[in-house]
């Protein structure tokens, strides 16, 4: 039977209990009130028999701990699986994020726990680096690139079990020291010159001509591309005014000549019309994606870029080229620095966050800094 007693000085009981050993304890209950501290005595002590006579169970420490929680602070102790707290923590960013990034966590949530699989039923805090560390290589050997893979396990993955930790769920998020993956390969990508913009202009139709012109002229992404609405252009100025999606940084531009000339040609919307009806909307993934038509407005051209990474046979993974619709955004911005466009000012127009992630996309050549051209090349008129 357990006993209680107070220490000269504390305004907590004490109790002195037999452990699951059989070695007689001491130890506060950090109550003030004597019933409790009494209850949390006894149930200290049965669960010690419990322990010697070799009936304690896992679901009963966690009714005791629970039961003990709630009546030190008038709240239960919450024990999630991880199954369930996925599941919850998936559910709770319905209308707290883009319906994008939703589908993206998701994705890569239910992947985890499939590759778990029965691990997934245990509680969250018994989730290891050894599980996420499993879950990294079974990416890779599914072929998937090393950029992907870091991003997936290092920002994705890592999300709900930081959101755990923060909660107290779990005393560390496994995922925290996982080692990033180091991509070997040639990711140097390249740039399109002003005969293959033309190449690609005169191969594509309706929408899509707009679309490379405006990739080539402002450097936005794809999918910010496709996405303008008339209501961002002011036609009087020539400027477009965009939040864009990756960085959700507001960017203003200039409209080139040649890509002011093909707007003027078009029927002009209203308000939020889109500026190409037949791509907005459109997904930039998938086998009927965006991306892949560009791909395909490519071969028609003859144009294709060096192969940074081959997809490997029965592979998840995909061709990793040197050219894409990405390349625009990397000529424009070489195209500025060629003309001798501070970097500041570039970095202004292509809306990134830093220095060094504008120098990513800039690719000098010596006799081109030389003539310093002042502007963009005129593709079409100069190459017609």
């Amino acid at each position: 039977m357990p006993s209680l007693h107070k220490r000269q000085g504390s305004p907590f009981w004490f109790v002195a209990y037999t452990d699951a050993k059989g070695r007689r304890l001491k130890k506060s209950t950090k109550a003030t009130d004597r019933a409790l501290a009494m209850k949390l005595a006894l149930d200290w002590e049965n669960a010690a028999k419990a322990g010697r006579a070799g009936r304690l169970v896992e679901s009963q420490c966690r009714r005791v701990l629970s039961e003990l929680h709630e009546q030190a602070t008038g709240e239960p102790l919450h024990f999630h699986t991880c199954r369930d707290w996925f599941n919850e923590w998936v559910a709770g960013k319905r209308g707290a994020t883009s319906e994008r990034t939703l589908i993206k966590y998701q994705q890569v949530c239910n992947d985890f726990l499939t590759h778990l699989g029965e691990r997934a039923n245990l509680p969250l805090n018994a989730i290891s680096q050894r599980d996420v560390r499993s879950f990294r290589d079974a990416l890779t050997k599914a072929g998937l690139s090393p950029s992907t893979v870091n991003q997936t396990v290092r920002k994705v993955l890592s999300a709900p079990f930081l959101a755990a930790f923060r909660l107290g769920y779990v005393t560390v998020n496994p995922c925290s020291s996982i080692e990033a993956l180091q991509d070997k390969g040639d990711k140097e990508k390249d740039v399109f010159t002003p005969e293959q913009i033309l190449a690609l202009y005169n191969a594509a139709e309706g929408d899509w001509r707009g679309v490379i012109l405006a990739g080539y002229s402002t450097g936005l992404r794809l999918r910010d591309v496709t996405e303008l609405r008339w209501e961002t252009i002011d036609m009087s100025t020539g400027v477009l005014k965009i939040k864009t999606r990756k960085t959700d940084t507001t960017v203003i531009l200039p409209l080139s000549p040649e890509l002011m000339t093909w707007m003027q040609s078009q029927p002009r919307g209203i308000g939020k019309a889109p500026i190409f009806p037949s791509l907005a909307g459109k997904s930039g993934a998938g086998k009927s994606g965006l991306s892949m038509q560009f791909k395909r407005i490519m071969e028609k051209a003859g144009i294709a870029g060096r192969v940074l990474r081959a997809r490997k046979e029965k592979s998840a993974g995909r061709t990793q080229s040197s050219l894409s619709f990405h390349s625009l955004r990397h000529s424009f911005n070489s195209a500025l620095a060629n003309a001798g466009v501070s970097q500041e000012v570039r970095q202004k127009l292509t809306g990134h966050a830093s220095a060094a992630m504008n120098a990513k996309y800039t690719h000098h050549e010596v006799e081109t800094l030389r003539a310093a051209i002042s502007s963009l090349p005129a593709v079409l008129k100069t190459h017609a």
